[in-house]
């Protein structure tokens, strides 16, 4: 596994915060926990983990990660739900990136859903 600082923005070691998701040794309580290790698995490159924690209602067959996509940072702008105790949840985040020497951002609200117990992504919506 890879060292250093979390990708998700905790300030947290990557072994203590999302990396116990990505290896299994935990699982997300809230839908927050799952979006970022989600984001962490995309900054780090790992489709199997994101296909795991996709939603079987809407997973896609294939996950082709965009290689040349850097994820630099993540900003959690609002969460509704997803707490222990909830079935649903949405977040909304914005994700900086570099592309080709060029900055962005994905802004999203996410859904989530308990399946089988444990939080899933459902789908996303970028607000016009």
């Amino acid at each position: 596994m890879v060292s250093g600082r979390c990708p998700c923005g905790t300030g947290l070691p990557l072994a203590e915060c999302c990396g116990r998701l990505h290896d299994g040794t935990a699982t997300a309580s809230t839908a927050e926990q799952l979006m970022r290790s989600r984001y962490s698995a995309f900054a780090l490159g790992d489709p199997t983990y994101l296909m795991a924690t996709w939603h079987s209602a809407t997973r896609p067959r294939v996950l082709d990660l965009e290689g040349e996509v850097r994820w630099t940072g993540l900003d959690v702008l609002a969460t509704i739900g997803g707490s222990p105790l909830d079935g649903e949840g949405t977040v909304e985040f914005r994700a900086h990136y570099v592309v080709a020497g060029r900055t962005g951002a994905h802004h999203e609200h996410s859904r989530f859903a308990r399946e089988d117990g444990r939080w899933r992504y459902v789908d996303g919506v970028s607000p016009a």
